[in-house]
């Protein structure tokens, strides 16, 4: 089973130096999306009998990850007429070198870490930080506002990764409520995302430093 548990961890890193590597806005939704199911099955394979509350909340990982979020992302890409990240403020071939270091250090600090027993032989702490770094790289270095929603939600699967640490000691409620408020947040950046639209033609953030009041 840790076998396969870390064969996710490591198809989501994966994920994560695609995303970077990409130019492409639905193929980075795509990403996410994948990311997003491939992370709501880890509760299932490190659950020797999971529960109902665990079934029901990695159903709703999946749900809202893999395919809620990714629709409203496809939604506002219409919507905005845009398909692609021309000119990113950290290119694409760096981005994708700077994430691939970001993975190899966060594997080596897994292994030096004092972790229990049961974790130490599971990469839930460097797929976390790996995932958490890449996230932050995608998101800084687009200047699309949609790809830095998804650069967003990469990182917060970086802390759904560490969160599955404390599986056994705590229930997975508290991410329910990450769900919620990650959902609610989408929305709220939806808003946002079409009121720049309105406002400049563009879903290129750098033009928010033209306004004025």
């Amino acid at each position: 089973m840790t076998d396969t548990v870390n064969l996710f961890i490591g198809l989501a890193m994966g994920l994560n130096l695609m995303a970077l590597a990409s130019s492409r806005i639905p193929s980075i939704i795509r990403i996410e999306a994948a990311q997003g199911m491939v992370l709501g099955v880890l509760p299932l394979l490190l659950e020797g009998e999971p529960s109902a509350l665990v079934i029901a909340v990695a159903a709703a990982v999946v749900g809202v990850k893999g395919f809620l979020i990714p629709s409203l992302l496809r939604r506002a890409m219409r919507a905005a007429h845009i398909d692609r990240e021309a000119a990113p403020r950290l290119g694409f071939v760096p981005s994708l070198l700077l994430g691939a270091a970001a993975t190899v250090g966060a594997l080596a600090l897994g292994l030096a870490l004092p972790l229990m027993p049961e974790h130490a032989r599971l990469l839930l702490v460097p797929g976390s930080f790996a995932t958490i770094i890449c996230g932050l790289i995608l998101l800084m270095s687009r200047t699309k506002a949609i790809t830095q929603v998804c650069g967003f939600l990469m990182l917060e699967n970086g802390i759904y990764l560490f969160g599955l640490l404390l599986l056994g000691s705590t229930p997975l409620l508290v991410e329910a409520g990450i769900l919620l408020d990650l959902t609610v947040a989408v929305f709220v950046i939806g808003i946002i995302v079409d009121r720049i639209q309105r406002s400049f033609d563009s879903l290129d953030t750098r033009m928010l430093t033209e306004l004025r009041e």
